[in-house]
């Protein structure tokens, strides 16, 4: 495969490759990567395609591994986004999961130079075996969902605890002027926590949701006191006002939303894959829950859902 030739769609990306040069990549021996899948929750139907696609030194895709750990261990604990990872299915399913495999071992020595609990790094790290499982309910295929989304795992800016995920965020500039007008104290980088809701992790009763945020007041204070995180924002189509039409209030989204400041709507096209998966585009709609059946209904009446913003004090 000439995989120079393949990135020239990507003429951006490939300068920023070639700008890196090589550098040492770590994946798991083979002796240990059965070990490693499992301990990641690499799906078990995805296993033997993982262990049978590693690129091997000396191939073209294994120029392109090292350089894609390189940009992204050069970016761990650093503010700036490094370019995304584009979709490039002729290289594979798993092509990317090889390149997260090979840069682990530099995210967990990060961690560990944080004093960030083993068990943290742990629970934040397997969100690569959920990633794939979402990408096969929303494709029926393998591979891995949104890889540019795990970058952020890798370099050390979001962190699962408990049944939430934080990200170290900067505010948009309307998030920004709001938090500012209710006069909270925000430093002149607008540094919050962006909120994230896993799939595949159950309900999330306000139970779990107020341990997670008693967690993130503990964890970042302790493992990165030079940053300040005064709010937690969050942009989501769980924050769409118009589910009080359709849930009681004492929903586990109602009851989220009430947590939160609303700002702005935003056009969204997430909810559609999250709710449904590979059944979003059958018509009609399923309606097997509460959630399927307000979305459905909405859809049906003409309506239409939106993102929104939210904020509120940590």
């Amino acid at each position: 495969m000439d995989i120079k030739n393949l990135l020239r769609e990507h003429p951006a990306w490939l300068a920023h490759l070639e700008s890196l040069g090589g550098f040492e990549a770590r994946p798991p021996a083979p002796h240990d990567l059965l070990g490693e899948l499992m301990r990641l929750t690499v799906p078990h139907e995805d296993v033997a395609g993982v262990i049978t696609s590693a690129p091997e030194p000396g191939t073209p895709q294994w120029w392109l591994l090292e350089r894609c750990v390189h940009s992204l261990v050069s970016a761990i604990d650093v503010r700036d986004d490094p370019p995304y990872f584009p979709d490039l299915p002729e290289l594979g399913p798993y092509f990317y999961v090889h390149v997260f495999l090979a840069a682990l071992p530099y995210t967990r020595e990060f961690h560990r130079a944080r004093g960030i609990p083993e068990e943290v790094s742990h629970e934040t790290l397997a969100d690569i075996g959920r990633n794939m499982a979402v990408h096969r309910k929303r494709h029926g295929r393998p591979g891995l969902h949104a890889p540019f989304w795990y970058m952020a795992h890798v370099r050390g800016i979001l962190y699962q605890l408990g049944r939430l995920q934080f990200s170290r965020d900067q505010m948009g500039g309307r998030t920004l002027e709001a938090v500012r007008a209710a006069g909270v104290p925000v430093g002149e980088h607008g540094r919050t926590l962006g909120l994230h809701i896993p799939d595949f992790c159950g309900p999330f009763p306000p139970s779990a949701c107020t341990d997670a945020f008693e967690r993130a007041r503990a964890f970042f204070p302790k493992h990165f006191p030079d940053e300040d995180y005064p709010v937690v924002t969050c942009s989501s189509w769980l924050l769409d006002d118009q589910f009080a039409q359709y849930l009681p209030a004492s929903s586990n989204i109602m009851s989220f939303q009430r947590r939160f400041r609303l700002l702005h709507r935003f056009e969204t096209s997430g909810m559609m894959d999250f709710v449904f998966g590979a059944d979003a585009k059958a018509d009609p709609l399923p309606r097997r829950t509460s959630l399927e059946r307000a979305i459905a209904d909405h859809l049906a009446a003409g309506g239409t859902w939106y993102g929104r913003a939210g904020w509120l004090p940590l």
